[in-house]
């Protein structure tokens, strides 16, 4: 491709996402009580080191993110770390363009260049998210540890915030433990009760297919965690992917000064906790749930005042999802991913786990192909 028309391609990905994000913040967080003044006097005195190293970071995390797969993979095959690297930055790219609907393109490219079972790289793609589930569950508990003690500090009651916080963690606390030892029974039993009560389900369509398909998925991801060696890699490498993101936490609000400023580590694991899970819903009328639970766990949890927790909220979207797009987007355009393309291969993966299976990606000659 001629350097003019790369630059030009270039320059054009930078417009769109410019332009996405101005149109997606139009009724993000902070709805029409938005307002860009505000936000830019929020933003004018932030110390741009603190925010370009936690945009560094935030790369490094999804390199740990591909080591992580490859470990995960070695059973399977040898991988490419670099070729992995970049199919993790377009995977979550995809994710910024299309929203959910993106995240099967990641395990696709990935089986399509390492040249790599559709199913086994679904069933790594599970795995994995249980590892942030659980990452999850614990940051909320940690974050009910530190409340009482941070609420005293920053003079805030919470309300019914608080209350739901609460009753969220326990939840989930409770769901952990269940969670870890249904894991072992499935390992040790390599299915047992649950996979043979499945069997019929894989020959039906609709959801039960479906529940199918992803429960045999995540059985051949258990399948990448066999010996107590593969469970500390990846229970190493999660810890410090999920420490990096916590410093971020405290690095971006940091950045800007004033109450940010003031607000340690444990007030950064509590909004970690609320951003991760306000990620799984999105609010009516506001966007994002992940963007609302961060503004509120800064505004009505550690008691700072709303524009500068409404300006935090949006720099932590910025640096920790929307960042990706910036390699993200130009290696997609090279891999010869358009966004009509992206959906279409969103669609097809949305049919195929209707039918209790997975779509592939189309041979590239130049990677290998998706099986």
């Amino acid at each position: 491709m001629r350097a003019s028309l790369r630059k030009t391609i270039f320059l054009l990905v930078a417009v769109a996402v410019v332009g996405f994000l101005l149109y997606h913040f139009r009724s993000g967080v902070g709805g029409k009580f938005f307002s860009w003044e505000r936000f830019s006097s929020a933003v004018r005195h932030a110390r741009l080191s603190l925010l370009v190293i936690s945009v560094a970071a935030i790369y490094f995390c999804y390199f740990l993110r591909a080591v992580r797969w490859v470990r995960f993979s070695r059973y399977l095959g040898s991988m490419n770390l670099r070729r992995v690297y970049e199919a993790t930055l377009m995977g979550f790219a995809a994710i910024f363009l299309l929203g959910r609907a993106g995240e099967p393109v990641r395990p696709l490219l990935i089986a399509r260049r390492e040249n790599l079972p559709v199913s086994s790289m679904f069933g790594i793609y599970v795995i994995e998210r249980v590892f942030d589930i659980l990452a999850t569950v614990v940051f909320a508990s940690l974050s009910l540890v530190f409340l009482p003690a941070l609420l005293a500090e920053h003079g805030s009651g919470g309300g019914t915030f608080l209350s739901l916080l609460q009753k969220g963690g326990a939840v989930l606390l409770v769901g952990l433990l269940v969670a870890v030892g249904f894991l072992f029974y499935l390992r040790a039993t390599e299915g047992g009760v649950v996979k043979r009560a499945l069997e019929g389900w894989k020959l039906r369509t609709g959801w039960r297919a479906r529940v199918a398909g992803l429960f045999g998925g995540f059985l051949e991801g258990l399948q990448a965690v066999r010996t107590m060696g593969d469970l500390g890699v990846a229970a190493g490498v999660s810890a410090v992917h999920w420490m990096l993101i916590l410093l971020i936490y405290h690095w971006v609000p940091a950045s800007f000064g004033g109450q940010l400023a003031a607000l340690d580590l444990r007030a950064a694991v509590l909004v970690l906790a609320c951003t991760m899970l306000g990620s799984t819903i999105q609010v009516p009328g506001i966007g994002g749930g992940s963007q609302a639970a961060c503004y509120l766990a800064f505004h009505q949890l550690l008691g700072v005042d709303s524009e500068p927790a409404l300006a935090a909220a949006l720099m932590l979207w910025l640096v920790t999802f929307t960042s990706c797009s910036l390699a993200g987007i130009p290696l997609l355009i090279h891999e010869g991913m358009s966004f009509g393309e992206l959906r279409r291969i969103a669609g097809k993966e949305r049919a195929a786990e209707e039918a209790g299976g997975h779509a592939g990606i189309e041979k590239d000659s130049t990677r290998g192909a998706a099986n």
